[in-house]
C-alpha cells in the first residue's frame, strides 16, 4: 500500500502544512477519501460532516498562508465523541434521538480544539451515555474493529468509534471520555494509543455525564507522539507542543523504573495478551529498564468496592431521572440493567463505599510512588464478535473482562495510556497499559514516548489493519 499524506505523525504534518508542501484542503479530502472507502463498512461516525470540513481546511489554508498558526492541530483531521458538544453539530449521545440544543454548547476541551483550528470531521459513535466498555448499543450501528476481515467484531466502549476513525484514516485525534476504561479499551483493541488524563486536570463541561466523580476527557491517537502533541493542544498548562516534546524526550527506556504485580491484572488473560504485553516488557527490561515487583492490591479492592455500591449505576440513574426521564423507557436494556442496579443502593452504602474508594486511591498512590509506571495488560480479553454479545448474560460477561484492568485505575485517581504492542492469538491488537500516580501526566507520557521509541509504533509492530483503506 502507498503511503498517504495523512500517514505521518502530526508534527511532520504541521510542519508540512507550514513549509507549503501539503495544504489543510488536500488533508481533508484525502481524510474525506478514507471514510468514503471505508465508512459504509467500518461505522465509526454518527454524524459525518464533510463539507463543513470543506469549508473550514479552505480557511485554514488562508490563513496559514498569512503567516498564522493556530497550533499542531492546525488544518488537521480530528474526530469527537458524540458526547461532547460542538457548535452547529447534532448530539445525541447513543441515545435514539436528539438531546436538547444546550447540549451543543463546546466546553473547554473542544474549545482548545476549536481555537486551534483543528477540523471537526463528524461525531463518533457513543454506547448510550458513554455507559459500557463493549461497544455495542442498540439505537445504532455498531462500530467494526477493522482487525477482523470476516467477522463484525466490536471496538470497544463508550468511545466506540474513535479508534475506528483512527484506522479508517478520516481523523488523526479521536477525542474520547474515560470513565472506567473508555479511552483505553478502544485504543487497545483498535491498535492504538489512548490517553486517561487525571480526573479533573481536563474540564468535562460540554459533555454529557456519566460520573460526575470520574469522567476525564482523553484522546486516542495513532502513536504517543501524536498523543503528546494533543495533549499540549488541549492542556492548559502547555502552549508550546515543542517545549513539551523538550520535556519529555530525556527519558530514554534505561531510565524507567517499571513496576509490575501478580494481582489483578494478569489473570485470565486469552491467548497470547500475557505473552504479548510482557514480550514487549522484556524488550524494554533489555534496553535497559529496571523491573521492580510491586504489590497493588488496591486495584481489586476498589472494583470490588464500586461493584457492590453499583457507583456509576448510581450516578448515571440520578443523572437521567432528574433531567430526561421520558428517555428511561428507550435505554438500550445493557445500559439500563446497571442503571437499575442502582436504584437499590443505599445511600449509606454509597457513601460509605465512595469514601473506602477515595482511601484506596490514596494508598495507590503512595506505592506507585516507587516506580515510574506500573505494566499491565489493557484489556485482558479479544474484543467478542456481534453474534458471542447477543445475550444480556454474554454481554454482562464481556463488559465486565473488558473494563476489568481499566476501571481500577478511574477508581485509584491514577493516569494511564495504552500503547499497542501485539497480536494476540486471533490476530487482533493487545494494548500495554501504563499506569502512573495521579498529576502525574507529563511523567506518564514520558515514559510512554520512552517505550515507543524502544519498542516501535503501532504500524511498525503490528502492520495496517486488515479493512484499513487501501
Amino acid at each position: 500500500m502507498a503511503d498517504k499524506q495523512l500517514d505521518r505523525s502530526i508534527r511532520a504534518l504541521a510542519a508540512a502544512l507550514r513549509d507549503g508542501s501539503v495544504t489543510a484542503e488536500g488533508l481533508i479530502e484525502e481524510a474525506i477519501a478514507g471514510h468514503d472507502q471505508r465508512g459504509e463498512a467500518l461505522q465509526a461516525y454518527k454524524h459525518w460532516d464533510p463539507d463543513r470540513a470543506r469549508r473550514e481546511a479552505r480557511a485554514v489554508d488562508v490563513l496559514i498562508g498569512a503567516g498564522h498558526d493556530a497550533g499542531p492541530l492546525m488544518g488537521l483531521p480530528l474526530s469527537i465523541k458524540d458526547i461532547y458538544g460542538v457548535a452547529g453539530m447534532p448530539i445525541c449521545a447513543g441515545t435514539p434521538k436528539e438531546l436538547p440544543e444546550t447540549w451543543r454548547k463546546e466546553g473547554p476541551v473542544v474549545g482548545a480544539l476549536r481555537r486551534g483550528l483543528g477540523i471537526v470531521m463528524g461525531k463518533s459513535h457513543t454506547v448510550e451515555l458513554a455507559f459500557g466498555g463493549v461497544g455495542a448499543t442498540r439505537h445504532w450501528p455498531a462500530p467494526r474493529n477493522p482487525w477482523d476481515g470476516e467477522a463484525h467484531r466490536v471496538c470497544g466502549g463508550s468511545s466506540a468509534g474513535a479508534g475506528v476513525s483512527l484506522a479508517e484514516g478520516s481523523a488523526v485525534v479521536a477525542m474520547g471520555s474515560d470513565t472506567g476504561g473508555s479511552v483505553r479499551i478502544p485504543a487497545s483493541v483498535t491498535g492504538t494509543v489512548g490517553l486517561k488524563t487525571t480526573i479533573r486536570r481536563w474540564s468535562v463541561e460540554g459533555i454529557v455525564p456519566l460520573s460526575a466523580n470520574f469522567d476525564t476527557p482523553g484522546p486516542l491517537t495513532r502513536s504517543v507522539e501524536d498523543v503528546v502533541a494533543a495533549f499540549a493542544a488541549i492542556d492548559p498548562a502547555h502552549d508550546d507542543v515543542e517545549a513539551l516534546f523538550g520535556e519529555l524526550e530525556g527519558v530514554s527506556a534505561a531510565d524507567l523504573r517499571l513496576g509490575i504485580c501478580d494481582e489483578h491484572f494478569w489473570d485470565d488473560c486469552e491467548a497470547g495478551i500475557a505473552e504479548g504485553v510482557m514480550a514487549a516488557v522484556d524488550e524494554l527490561t533489555a534496553a535497559g529498564a529496571r523491573l521492580e515487583r510491586l504489590a497493588f492490591p488496591e486495584a481489586g479492592e476498589a472494583r470490588e468496592r464500586f461493584m457492590g455500591a453499583s457507583l456509576f449505576g448510581v450516578e448515571a440513574l440520578s443523572f437521567i431521572e432528574e433531567y430526561y426521564p421520558e428517555r428511561y423507557a428507550t435505554v438500550d436494556p445493557n445500559v439500563g440493567v446497571r442503571m437499575e442496579a442502582g436504584r437499590g443502593v443505599l445511600a449509606l452504602d454509597y457513601v460509605t463505599q465512595s469514601r473506602k474508594v477515595r482511601e484506596l486511591a490514596d494508598r495507590a498512590d503512595r506505592r506507585l510512588a516507587k516506580v515510574d509506571v506500573l505494566v499491565a495488560p489493557t484489556v485482558p480479553i479479544s474484543p467478542p464478535s456481534l453474534d458471542q454479545i447477543e445475550s444480556a448474560d454474554s454481554y454482562a460477561w464481556a463488559n465486565g473482562m473488558m473494563t476489568r484492568n481499566t476501571q481500577p485505575i478511574n477508581l485509584l485517581e491514577c493516569c494511564a495510556i495504552t500503547l499497542p504492542v501485539a497480536l494476540d492469538g486471533r490476530g487482533l491488537p493487545v494494548g500495554l497499559q501504563l499506569i502512573a500516580r495521579r498529576g502525574q501526566d507529563e511523567r506518564l507520557l514520558a515514559a510512554a514516548l520512552a517505550c515507543e521509541r524502544a519498542l516501535g509504533t503501532a504500524r511498525e509492530r503490528l502492520g495496517r489493519p486488515p479493512l484499513a483503506p487501501d
